[in-house]
């Protein structure tokens, strides 16, 4: 049986730099003059929340960096915490939003974001997968200085990681039969991609 939550549930991906938290901004405002209500969580936040306080990490970027088995202890961690944190506040009619990758680049190579019993625990309705060309991709990289992604910055490697990235979200919607919606960021209007992610939500339930 499949399972949901009684609040839609939509997973938000997009390789780094692509625009994700800019675009859920807009989201939000779209639905806050609506009067939807809703929650918008960073799964990297919980994940770095337990990591830092046990001396794992000092950076977000460094979460990436960590032993396989740590990584999936902390993802499986987040999961369950943002599915409670969501139970407590949201009813029927509400959405969740979960901002996070689909896959992740590693020095052991690329590890699933959404593997299968945190893809079950947060029970999404919806994986949108939120792209842009690589070359525009690199330049929002270099123009954000609060994250450390040297080892994402070439334009061959965007370009390898939005075709894992598709891959990994479908892979992961296998497992609790939801849908894969690819929305494009345009350069310099991130308003078309939250207008698209806000009527998709409408369409779910």
């Amino acid at each position: 049986m499949v399972r949901r939550n009684p609040f839609t549930t939509i997973i938000v991906t997009g390789v780094p730099g692509v625009g994700k938290t800019t675009v859920l901004n807009n989201v939000r405002a779209l639905l806050d003059e609506r009067g939807r209500k809703y929650m918008i969580v960073n799964f990297g936040d919980y994940m770095f929340k337990v990591a830092s306080m046990r001396g794992l990490v000092k950076h977000r970027d460094e979460l990436r960096h960590l032993p396989l088995l740590k990584q999936l202890e902390l993802q499986e961690y987040a999961a369950e915490a943002i599915r409670l944190d969501a139970e407590k506040t949201l009813n029927g009619g509400d959405i969740l939003f979960v901002d996070t990758h689909a896959v992740i680049r590693t020095d052991t190579g690329y590890w699933p974001g959404l593997p299968e019993n945190v893809v079950k625990a947060l029970q999404p309705d919806s994986i949108v997968v939120i792209e842009a060309p690589p070359e525009v991709i690199v330049k929002r990289q270099q123009r954000d200085p609060t994250r450390y992604r040297a080892d994402l910055s070439r334009v061959e490697i965007v370009s390898e990681l939005l075709q894992m990235a598709r891959i990994a979200a479908m892979a992961s919607a296998v497992h609790v039969a939801a849908s894969v919606f690819i929305v494009e960021n345009v350069e310099g209007d991130p308003t078309i991609a939250a207008n698209k992610v806000v009527e998709l939500a409408t369409k779910l339930r």
